[in-house]
C-alpha cells in the first residue's frame, strides 16, 4: 500500500516543487505529488469569481511505496526545505486517519469544492459539498467572504483551515 508523505517547502514554491518532484523523481520512488486546494468564491471588481487556493501553504504531498528511495531522490530537488516526520534516516507517513479524511474531503483531483447550505435557528445545514454531514467541523462562518473555518487534523495536530461555503439563506 502506498503511503502519503508531507514535504515542507518555502511558501509560494509549492507548485514548482510538486512539478519538480514529478519530473525528477523516478516512478519507482514516487507514485504522485500534489498540493491540496480549496475552491471558493471571491469578489473581484464587484463580481464573484470561483478561485482555487492552496489548503496547506508551504507543503507538498508525495505518495510513495518506497520511503527510502523517495528520501534519497528528494535530495535532487532544489528549494526543498524538509520532509516532515523524518527522524535520523527514517521518514514517517501521515496517519491513515489523515489520508482517509483528505481523500474523502478532496476527492481524486485533490480539490475541496465549495459547499452550500443554509442556517435555520442558528443551526448550520449543509445541502451539498464536502461539508455535508460534517457540519461539526465548522467553527466559524464568514458569510461576507463565503468561507468557513473548520478544525481538522494535520500532522497529528488540530489546525484551523479555511474552505469555501456559501450560505444560500438564513431563517
Amino acid at each position: 500500500m502506498s503511503n502519503w508523505y508531507v514535504i515542507q517547502v518555502r511558501a509560494g514554491r509549492e507548485e514548482k516543487i510538486a512539478k519538480a518532484c514529478k519530473e525528477v523523481i523516478s516512478n519507482e520512488a514516487l507514485c504522485d505529488s500534489f498540493i491540496p486546494y480549496i475552491v471558493r468564491n471571491k469578489k473581484y471588481k464587484g463580481e464573484w469569481q470561483e478561485i482555487e487556493e492552496i489548503l496547506f501553504k508551504g507543503y507538498v504531498f508525495a505518495i510513495s511505496d518506497d520511503a527510502d528511495r523517495l528520501y534519497q531522490e528528494l535530495k535532487n530537488i532544489e528549494d526543498l526545505t524538509k520532509l516532515v516526520g523524518r527522524k535520523e534516516k527514517i521518514i514517517y507517513p501521515i496517519s491513515d486517519e489523515e489520508v482517509i479524511f483528505l481523500k474523502e474531503f478532496a476527492k481524486e483531483n485533490h480539490k475541496i469544492d465549495m459547499s452550500y447550505g443554509f442556517i435555520v435557528n442558528d443551526k448550520i445545514i449543509i445541502e451539498s459539498g464536502p461539508l455535508k454531514g460534517r457540519e461539526g467541523l465548522i467553527k466559524k462562518i464568514d458569510r461576507h467572504k463565503r468561507k468557513a473555518i473548520i478544525e481538522m487534523k494535520f500532522l497529528n495536530q488540530t489546525i484551523s483551515a479555511s474552505v469555501g461555503l456559501e450560505i444560500i439563506r438564513k431563517s
